[in-house]
C-alpha cells in the first residue's frame, strides 16, 4: 500500500497528462496501490470547472485503457480523488490561491509533476517555494528534455536544486520503466550464463534502434527547434547504452545504480570536429508511403518551417573507452517515419574462432521493447535431412506469454509509484543528465561547424543510404 500524498500534475490537459498519467493513476487506484488518502489535482491554463474536466479525462481514460479494465464503478471511485484548478504557471499570485486550495500538509507527501514545457521547470519551482509549498516532504518530477544543450541543462539543474534537495528531484525517463528495461539489468545480473562473454572478448557490436512510423503530429513547433538528437538519443537511447554497458552495482539501491550509468556516460570516448563527419548520420524525411497511405515531407508539417534543416533521423557510432568495451562499436539510431515501429537492443557476439561449417553465422541476443517485450537468443542449428546444413533457430522468452497471468503495466504507473513511495532508482540524476549533454554538445557543435544539410530518406524506409554505409565501413550491417 502506497503512502498519503497530493499528485498535483501541471500541464494537466496536455497530451501526456490525458493519455498517460490519469490512465497511469487510474490502474494504480484500480488495483488498490494508492492509499485511501492520495488526491489528484490536474493544472492547466484551461478555464474548465471540475465536472467538465473529470468529463474530458473520463474520455481520455477511456479511450486508453483496455476495455475489460474499465469500468463506470471503477472510474467513478477514482474521480473522487481527482480535481482541476484553472492556474496559469508564470504568475506567482497564482500559486498563493493554489495554497490555500491545498490547505495545510501535516504529513501528507506533496508531488508536483511539471508535464508542461522545460521553460516553465525554473518559474514553477521558484513560484512552488515563494508560496510555502516546497516543504521538506515535497518532490518534483521533470519530464524530458532537460535543457537543450549542457549549459541550459546545468541552468535548470541549478535552479531546481535551489528550491528541491536532489533526493528530491526525480527526472523521468519513461523507458526506464519498461518492463525489458528492467529484465535487462535482470539478464545481466541475475543470470551466470552472459556475466563471462559481456565484454569486448566475445561481443562484436551492439546495436540500439528506437523507429517509429509516426511524424512529427501535433509538436512540430517543439521539434523543429529540438530534432532526433535532442528528442531521443540525448536521452532515451544512451538510457539503455548505460543499462546495457553499466558495470554491476555493488547493491541494488538507487545512488549505486546511477553510479554505474555515470561512469559509461563517463567514459564514452568523445565526437568532436571532424568525426562527426564519420560516425554520425544526420536524415530528414521525405514524402513516402507507410501503411499503404501516402505521407507528406517533414518540412511540410504542420508548425515547421519550410526550409528546416531539423534532423529526424540520426545514427551515431558510439565507444566507449574502458576495460570491459574497448574496441566495440555502439551503433545508436533513431528516426521518424521509418518502415516499423520497434525498439530493440541487438547483441551481436563474435563468430566461433574456428568455423567447421559451410554456414554459420553469428549468435545474436535481441531485447525488443516495443512493439513486443520479449528476449530472444539467436542459436545456429541443424536443420533436418542429410548433411550439416545450418540454420538460425531463437530461444524465445516472451514476457507477455510467460507472464500471462499478470497485468503488463505501463511505464508510467512503475514510475508514479515510485516517485510516491520515494524509490529514485528508475530516474536520473543530476549529473547522469548532465554527463550526456556534455557528449551530445560536441557533436551538434560539430555539425554546426561542418555545415550538411540533413540526409534524404523517403517516409517508410530505415534511414538514409549514408546510415547504411556508416556501419559497412566496419563490416557491419544493421539487423532487421
Amino acid at each position: 500500500m502506497s503512502i498519503s500524498c497530493d499528485m498535483l500534475v501541471f500541464g494537466g490537459t496536455g497530451d501526456l497528462a490525458l493519455h498517460k498519467l490519469i490512465p497511469a493513476l487510474y490502474h494504480l487506484h484500480r488495483e488498490g496501490r494508492l492509499h485511501r488518502d492520495v488526491r489528484i489535482l490536474a493544472l492547466a491554463r484551461k478555464k474548465l470547472d471540475r465536472a467538465a474536466y473529470l468529463a474530458l479525462a473520463e474520455r481520455h481514460c477511456r479511450a486508453q485503457v483496455a476495455r475489460g479494465d474499465f469500468t463506470t464503478e471503477a472510474w467513478q471511485a477514482f474521480a473522487e480523488r481527482l480535481d482541476y484548478l484553472p492556474l496559469d504557471a508564470t504568475q506567482r499570485s497564482e500559486f498563493v490561491r493554489l495554497a490555500h486550495h491545498l490547505g495545510r500538509s501535516g504529513n501528507r507527501v506533496r508531488v508536483y509533476y511539471l508535464a508542461t514545457a522545460p521553460d516553465l521547470f525554473e518559474p514553477i519551482a521558484s513560484h512552488l517555494e515563494s508560496a510555502g509549498l516546497a516543504d521538506p516532504q515535497a518532490r518534483i518530477v521533470l519530464e524530458k528534455p532537460i535543457g537543450h544543450s549542457l549549459e541550459s541543462a546545468q541552468a535548470i539543474n541549478a535552479a531546481i536544486g535551489q528550491v528541491f534537495a536532489e533526493p528530491r528531484i526525480y527526472r523521468i525517463d519513461h523507458y526506464l520503466g519498461k518492463e525489458t528495461v528492467q529484465n535487462l539489468m535482470a539478464l545481466r545480473f541475475a543470470n551466470a550464463l552472459f556475466e563471462p562473454i559481456w565484454r569486448a572478448g566475445h561481443i562484436e557490436h551492439v546495436q540500439i534502434t528506437v523507429a517509429e512510423t509516426l511524424g512529427v503530429e501535433n509538436r512540430g513547433s517543439y521539434y523543429d527547434h529540438a530534432g532526433a538528437m535532442r528528442d531521443m538519443l540525448q536521452n532515451h537511447l544512451l538510457q539503455l547504452l548505460c543499462l546495457v554497458a553499466m558495470e554491476a552495482p555493488v547493491r541494488f539501491t538507487a545512488e549505486a545504480v546511477r553510479n554505474e550509468k555515470v561512469k559509461v556516460l563517463e567514459a564514452l570516448k568523445p565526437v568532436t570536429g571532424m568525426d562527426v563527419q564519420d560516425k554520425t548520420v544526420r536524415g530528414q524525411y521525405g514524402a513516402g508511403r507507410i501503411g499503404g497511405q501516402e505521407v507528406s515531407a517533414y518540412y511540410f508539417e504542420a508548425n515547421v518551417d519550410n526550409d528546416s534543416d531539423t534532423e529526424t533521423f540520426v545514427a551515431v557510432q558510439a565507444e566507449i573507452d574502458n576495460w570491459r568495451w574497448a574496441g566495440v562499436p555502439f551503433y545508436l539510431r533513431t528516426g521518424k517515419r521509418m518502415a516499423r515501429k520497434r525498439s530493440e537492443i541487438i547483441i551481436t557476439f563474435k563468430p566461433v574462432p574456428h568455423m567447421l561449417f559451410k554456414k554459420g553465422e553469428v549468435n545474436r541476443l535481441v531485447i525488443r521493447l516495443q512493439p513486443d517485450e520479449c528476449i530472444s537468443l539467436q542459436l545456429m542449428a541443424k536443420a533436418p535431412g542429410k548433411g550439416m546444413q545450418l540454420e538460425p533457430v531463437e530461444l524465445d522468452l516472451n514476457l507477455a506469454h510467460a507472464f500471462s497471468s499478470t497485468r503488463r503495466w505501463d511505464a508510467y504507473e512503475r514510475l508514479l509509484l515510485d516517485v510516491i513511495e520515494g524509490d529514485s532508482t528508475l530516474f536520473m540524476r543530476r549529473d547522469e543528465v548532465e554527463a550526456a549533454w556534455r557528449w551530445v554538445d560536441p557533436i551538434l557543435k560539430g555539425w554546426q561547424g561542418h555545415y550538411r544539410k540533413p540526409r534524404p530518406y523517403p517516409a517508410g524506409e530505415d534511414g538514409p543510404e549514408q546510415a547504411r554505409q556508416l556501419l559497412e565501413r566496419h563490416g557491419h550491417q544493421w539487423w532487421h
